[in-house]
């Protein structure tokens, strides 16, 4: 069974950056799409960028030009570089493994001041 975790997470003013990491412990990682996921308080889970076993990416609109999505397979883990964060992109984060039936990761929290 895979499993997730995330870290990097933290506080940061307005036009800071920020990267995320999620680490996954099985062995099917570079065969699967991985994902990052956002949700603020009273909001859904939404995705914000994802990454399949081809390296091809997509972004949410709101956070194109600014977060990169990437990942190394060698270590089993994704990333998600932000930049230019905006008080907007507070939520928990969370990555996603579309592999079987999906894995999700515990979340870390983002918060940015304005």
């Amino acid at each position: 069974q895979e499993q997730l975790v995330e870290s990097g997470g933290g506080l940061v003013q307005a036009g800071g950056s920020l990267t995320l990491s999620c680490a996954a412990s099985g062995s099917f990682f570079r065969l699967t799409t991985m994902g990052w996921y956002r949700q603020a308080p009273g909001k859904q889970r939404d995705l914000v960028a994802q990454i399949g076993a081809d390296d091809a990416t997509d972004y949410a609109d709101s956070v194109k030009g600014r977060f990169t999505i990437s990942r190394d397979n060698a270590k089993n883990t994704m990333y998600l570089q932000m930049n230019s964060l905006k008080p907007e992109d507070t939520a928990v984060y969370y990555c996603k493994s579309w592999w079987g039936a999906g894995y999700w990761g515990q979340g870390t929290q983002v918060t940015i001041s304005s």
